[in-house]
């Protein structure tokens, strides 16, 4: 273990990402939880706040779409200037002053979201170039690690500098983590591909990035987890960062498309089925969602992601009823999520360790039960009247949500072939949080004729979705090989 350690220490890119780790997921966080409470101390609406998490999830739902733009352009730059970028675009939150300009908060949230898309996108595919074979899944344990300590220390700074001086100054610390981070991009080497492999990365977003693949937490009880990379507690050995390579997927670099064959034979590509050649559109069509197919046809992916996904997009319902919780319910301030953010944080690196230890022992799908268990008892807790429950209640939920994740992307790692795993990926990191987006909403009308109503939805949704994952069969997995490239 020390020996790994030092070879990672050894490596300038290593060592950089995991920065990047650090400084993104503290500007991330810190971010993502003071929007929402921003959002709520203007308006005094639990519902208007929980709507910053759609802004957020919405641009999600793009990722095969976006992930294929990425694939056309170079990495490096694109990471670098998307990091200054939404650094520029965050400072306009400096002209919010009064409930009249909510609507821009709602604005800088939603290209927040496309920050997280296209930076996911290019990192999947830039951290095979950048990184030995050998240290991948190390150098993803130790950023995973980074950013759930990142999630305890920003929300608790965040919280306590909003009610200090308001938004403000969190919106300058913010800029100030973006531009750090686009600076330690540029520090990247490429390392020279070898030769024939001069494509891009994977095709879609996948489920690594700075962030996750997810927007992360617009607050405590969202799916604030972070799907990053791979590793020990993120989502396998294998690495979440792998490319899709071979005859469909591409090779690592950090230049333009490749000019590869047609999927599952050695033509030129130029017609992929009999009768007419295909046009590009229609090419890129099936390669964009043609990891949505196989996702969804494969029994031992399907019910695990699927059971993650329930998970996740119930943690969207809860946020407006967690809000009402603490400011109707405890009449505390705002900044009191902040509180209950970091408990989450602290209950996701238990999470993160008890499910390498469950998936080993019980197999993906009663790893995600369990971790469906575990959240309905945290939601469960946040009904009771006292704010113990409150903090207890996001531990809880902070050890379910990542072991559901966890689950769902091992499972995707272990039951994909290499050459489609980028689409695979990108299409489960949708299926996973473009939900969240819709529930958002749903969870903002139900806390209005009752705060503890969608508390009890969610709960009861859970609770389902743990007993049948814990009563069903393991599925064996179909060979790969039998599996169209396309």
């Amino acid at each position: 273990m020390v020996s790994r350690l030092v070879a990672i220490g050894r490596d300038r890119n290593a060592v950089l990402f995991i920065a990047i780790s650090f400084a993104w997921g503290f500007g991330a966080s810190l971010m993502m939880l003071v929007a929402g409470i921003w959002v709520l101390s203007l308006s005094g609406s639990s519902s208007l706040g929980a709507l910053v998490g759609t802004c957020l999830y919405l641009p999600v739902a793009l990722g095969p779409i976006i992930g294929g733009l990425v694939d056309r352009l170079p990495r490096r730059p694109l990471m670098v200037w998307t990091c200054l970028l939404t650094a520029a675009m965050i400072a306009s939150l400096l002209a919010v002053r009064s409930a009249a300009e909510i609507w821009l908060i709602f604005v800088v949230m939603l290209g927040y979201g496309v920050s997280f898309v296209l930076l996911g996108a290019g990192e999947s595919a830039l951290l095979p170039a950048v990184l030995p074979a050998g240290l991948l899944g190390e150098v993803n344990g130790l950023r995973t690690s980074a950013q759930e300590g990142m999630k305890l220390v920003a929300p608790a700074i965040g919280a306590g500098l909003f009610t200090w001086r308001g938004g403000h100054p969190v919106v300058l610390l913010a800029i100030v983590a973006l531009t750090v981070t686009a600076v330690l991009y540029a520090a990247i080497r490429i390392r020279p591909a070898a030769p024939g492999l001069s494509g891009p990365g994977s095709s879609g977003p996948g489920l690594s990035g700075p962030g996750s693949s997810g927007p992360g937490s617009s607050g405590p009880g969202s799916s604030g987890f972070r799907a990053r990379g791979a590793g020990p507690t993120a989502s396998g050995p294998a690495g979440a960062g792998l490319t899709a390579s071979g005859p469909c997927g591409a090779g690592p670099s950090d230049a333009g498309p490749t000019a590869g064959g047609r999927c599952g034979s050695g033509s030129t590509g130029t017609h992929p089925g009999p009768g007419r050649p295909a046009g590009r559109r229609e090419r890129g069509s099936r390669r964009e969602y043609g990891g949505l197919r196989f996702l969804l046809g494969t029994p031992a992916l399907r019910r695990v992601v699927l059971a993650a996904a329930a998970c996740i997009a119930m943690s969207g319902i809860t946020t407006a009823a967690l809000y009402a919780a603490v400011v109707t319910g405890l009449h505390r301030s705002p900044s009191f999520i902040g509180v209950l953010a970091s408990a989450q944080g602290l209950g996701s690196i238990v999470g993160g360790l008890l499910a390498g230890r469950l998936l080993a022992a019980r197999g993906e799908l009663r790893t995600a039960g369990v971790g469906a268990l575990a959240y309905a008892a945290g939601v469960a807790a946040w009904l009771l009247p006292w704010w113990p429950g409150l903090v207890l209640g996001s531990v809880l939920v902070g050890i379910g949500l990542p072991g559901t994740l966890v689950a769902a992307m091992t499972a995707v790692q272990r039951g994909t072939p290499q050459r489609l795993l980028g689409r695979v990926s990108a299409s489960a990191g949708t299926v996973l949080f473009a939900p969240v987006a819709l529930a958002n909403p749903i969870g903002a009308v139900l806390v209005l004729p009752d705060r503890r109503l969608p508390l009890l939805v969610v709960a009861a949704g859970a609770l389902l979705t743990a007993t049948v994952a814990l009563s069903g069969r393991r599925t064996p997995r179909r060979p790969v090989e039998r599996v169209p490239a396309c």
